[in-house]
């Protein structure tokens, strides 16, 4: 075990027994998030070429005036 975790061990170990419940539901929700953090710049790491090849398709096609304007009216 790391000395980082060990140090938040002993912390946690000396609060109350209801308080270390709620420091570990924190700590649940924080990790949760990272992880979805995490998963999102995955995907967008995975995904960077290929949208900067849009992106550079769409920028391509506007400058040469074959974009039209939304209308949200059509929906």
């Amino acid at each position: 075990m790391s000395t980082t975790l060990t140090t938040i061990i002993k912390i946690i170990e000396s609060l109350p027994e209801d308080k270390q419940e709620k420091v570990v539901d924190h700590l649940r929700y924080y990790i949760a998030e990272l992880e979805d953090e995490m998963k999102w710049d995955k995907l967008f790491k995975d995904t960077e070429t290929e949208l900067s090849s849009i992106a550079k398709e769409v920028k391509q096609k506007v400058a040469m005036g074959e974009v039209e304007d939304f209308d949200f009216n059509r929906l």
